[in-house]
């Protein structure tokens, strides 16, 4: 058998280090595709980086057998446009489209759920700055795509509603107007006439949902919806910030199951194909309601560790089979541990970075605890509040992934080396 290319959009070391760990891996070689500046940093100009793209792909002296990406937008929706021009299996391009337009998304889960979404409706960041009637107080504004939480704010009067749409104005072109050129590059794409009106440079506003969150991750393969695993995501203590994602949920079975049959409903109705996808959603454990936050057409990078964990292989492996055409064959607890997190170290005020961890250190950690592997984010004299895809309300530091025996030595390894991460920082 011989070696197969895979063009990986932003590729970056840690998920090269998971990718080599993929069934197979050794038959593939994975070349970087674009940069993380690239794609995440400053404005996103899709039509150049499309271009770039395409140049990096001609240039390439051998046959290329797929393109994939892990990363939110511009990334997934670059995807199936790139797999398209190179006549590759690649996520279904509407499909993709209406999980990303957050309102279109809403408009489509509406057709198939009903208790299961909140009350939404679209706002005009240039409007008389007003909440629409019928969303009521406390709510969550955010523009119709945003990635990773950026500009996005609970409000609970009037004059948080105001303040945060001149936050969100002031910053929504930065995707706005890149997630605008995709839809107008979807040949074919019919656009109800309420979509075609917000375009992509509107907001929506929708009820503050209560009770704890959690995602249910899968893929799309010739129309097949398969959920590979549902994970608990739990939040600082009065915070919207994360502060670990675990697999698998500790939630109750009936809960579990009703998230893995609302996801493969709307995944369906939406009509996403040959695709991972996540489905991030508000439980109340109590009662048993589930309701829905959002849907990603991708699988999340910040659950390949635990997924290799729990289960023995990364979800990466999805990605890179639907890349190749294939069906995925995930297994299950078939891994070193029964449960794995990932963790946020972050900091809840701004500051320059003056020392990060050292490599040496960072080794010296992973040898001391059993598995675990860290990720440092700022660099040593960068200002917090300059990184990009960011929440509104921290600055991540760290991913910390955790394989365990149980929740309780979770939490004793993730202290052990976060009390051994030495950061240090001025406040100007």
């Amino acid at each position: 058998m011989g070696v197969t290319d895979i063009f990986v959009l932003g590729l970056d070391e840690p998920n090269r280090r998971t990718l080599g760990r993929v069934p197979g891996a050794e038959h593939y070689r994975f070349h970087p595709l674009l940069t993380i500046p690239d794609l995440q940093e400053g404005d996103l100009p899709i039509g150049d980086l499309i271009t770039k793209a395409i140049r990096e792909l001609d240039e390439f002296d051998g046959e290329i057998g797929a393109i994939v990406g892990y990363w939110d937008f511009p990334v997934s929706s670059m995807v199936p446009l790139l797999c398209r021009r190179y006549g590759l299996p690649g996520p279904d391009l509407t499909g993709v489209i209406k999980c990303e337009h957050k309102f279109w998304s809403r408009l489509e889960q509406r057709q198939v759920l009903d208790d299961e979404v909140p009350e939404f409706a679209l706002v005009d960041p240039d409007g008389d700055g007003h909440p629409p009637a019928g969303v009521k107080f406390p709510m969550w504004l955010k523009p119709v795509k945003s990635f990773s939480s950026e500009l996005a704010f609970k409000v609970r009067d009037e004059r948080e509603f105001a303040e945060a749409v001149e936050q969100i104005r002031l910053g929504i072109e930065r995707v706005g107007k890149p997630f605008q050129y995709v839809l107008d590059q979807a040949a074919g794409l019919r656009l109800p006439p309420e979509v075609e009106q917000a375009g992509a440079l509107s907001c929506l506003a929708e009820e503050a949902m209560s009770g704890v969150q959690a995602a249910t991750e899968g893929f799309v393969h010739d129309g097949e919806v398969v959920v590979n695993g549902v994970l608990d995501s739990i939040n600082y203590p009065d915070s919207s910030s994360f502060l670990r994602h675990q697999y698998p949920s500790q939630l109750p079975e009936r809960v579990v199951s009703r998230m893995i049959e609302v996801s493969e409903r709307v995944i369906s109705r939406i009509g996403l194909d040959n695709s991972t996808f996540s489905v991030e959603f508000f439980v109340e454990p109590d009662s048993g309601r589930v309701r829905v936050l959002e849907i990603n057409p991708r699988h999340s990078q910040s659950h390949a560790e635990l997924f290799e964990y729990v289960d023995g292989v990364p979800n990466h492996h999805c990605m890179v089979q639907l890349g190749l055409g294939r069906r995925p064959d995930m297994p299950r607890g078939e891994g070193r541990y029964p449960i794995a997190a990932k963790w946020y170290h972050r900091r809840f005020s701004d500051a320059v970075v003056r020392r990060v961890p050292t490599e040496q250190e960072i080794e010296r950690v992973r040898q001391e605890i059993p598995g675990v592997a860290v990720d440092v984010v700022p660099a040593a004299g960068q200002r917090l509040s300059d990184m990009d895809a960011q929440d509104s309300y921290s600055y991540e530091l760290a991913f910390v992934y955790v394989g365990a025996e149980n929740e309780a030595e979770l939490e004793r390894k993730y202290r052990r080396v976060t009390n051994a991460l030495n950061f240090e920082f001025e406040e100007e």
